[in-house]
């Protein structure tokens, strides 16, 4: 029997688009977790340095418009709708407004392209809840089925070495050969990494994009690291490792997030404003690469997930439960 889908959820982290958003978004942040005042406090100042606003909900919802675009022109003109885990619009409000609205077969595309828990499963779980929620308000459910990994996916790969050869451009002609091509992602705790396969998926995303641009002089390093000082997190950490390489030689590098999808304040913070400080003080040389944000290829990537879960399903309905692929 044949199956349609109606409808894309696209899923995000969330984040304030002014400074009286700012200590409630980070309150649901951290919601369930003792976290001292005292760094929240902090994490706050990160956000009012940029005005107490995220690029991320910003460019997520311009994603989802470029993705809307890319499937009308593709014969599929599904809906396509926001929902955040932190922040408005948030994932219980989106759900509820598709279930009025008559969706009941959704495709999921989480904007996270490495699978851990915090990544991933806490997305995945967060949609169960909202889902439970409407059935136990007599709400109609909306079933969501989720795209394929995509961190080795050509159009990732495509976005984030265009962005990395715009930044080696911007260096000059006398230490571009030499610049040493740096990847950050989002650490997490050592004990998470060793239940997904983050680390693993993490450097052949990173592999590939070095791949394509023939830099074989690359590494993968870590940033936004929060938690206790005692648990032990992936590093090494962007600072450290900077500090520690120029000591070794390292003059020159660029910088590419590829654990992030949109350029938010943890890039901002951790990137442009305290690795672009420490590369000051060390005379380092140092270029910032966008994060893939509203690059063609990876709108492209985000259309052709979805139509890869259409053309999967047109002719069997999905599983009500299937496991996070590349867990």
């Amino acid at each position: 029997m044949g199956f349609s889908f109606d409808s894309v959820l696209l899923i995000a982290f969330g984040g304030p688009e002014g400074p009286d958003d700012v200590r409630p978004f980070l309150e649901n942040v951290v919601r369930g977790r003792r976290v001292p005042a005292s760094r929240l406090d902090e994490v706050a100042h990160h956000y009012q340095l940029f005005g107490g606003v995220s690029p991320l909900a910003s460019l997520t919802r311009r994603q989802a418009t470029g993705l809307a675009e890319r499937l009308q022109a593709a014969g599929h003109p599904l809906s396509v709708h926001v929902g955040m885990r932190n922040w408005h619009p948030f994932l219980a409000d989106t759900l509820a407004e598709m279930s009025r609205a008559g969706a009941r077969h959704a495709i999921g595309f989480i904007a996270a392209a490495h699978h851990s828990y915090s990544s991933c499963e806490q997305y995945r779980r967060n949609v169960a809840d909202a889902r439970a929620d409407l059935r136990r308000r007599g709400e109609a459910d909306v079933g969501v089925t989720y795209v394929d990994s995509w961190y080795a996916h050509d159009g990732f790969i495509t976005a984030n070495a265009a962005h990395v050869a715009e930044a080696l451009a911007r260096l000059p002609d006398e230490t571009r050969a030499s610049a040493r091509l740096v990847f950050t992602a989002h650490s997490i705790p050592v004990s998470m990494a060793e239940r997904s396969r983050y680390r693993e998926q993490l450097r052949e995303s990173a592999r590939l994009v070095a791949q394509r641009l023939g830099r074989p002089d690359w590494a993968l390093v870590y940033q936004s690291r929060s938690g206790r000082p005692d648990d032990p997190w992936l590093g090494p950490d962007v600072v450290d490792y900077l500090r520690a390489e120029r000591g070794r030689g390292l003059t020159s590098v660029v910088l590419c997030p590829i654990g992030f999808v949109c350029d938010h304040i943890e890039v901002l913070y951790d990137l442009d404003h305290e690795a672009a400080t420490i590369s000051r003080e060390l005379g380092i040389r140092m270029e910032r690469a966008s994060a893939v944000n509203l690059h063609p290829a990876f709108l492209d990537l985000m259309a052709d997930l979805v139509l890869r879960t259409v053309k999967r399903y047109e002719r069997a309905r999905p599983l009500p439960l299937v496991s996070p692929s590349g867990l």
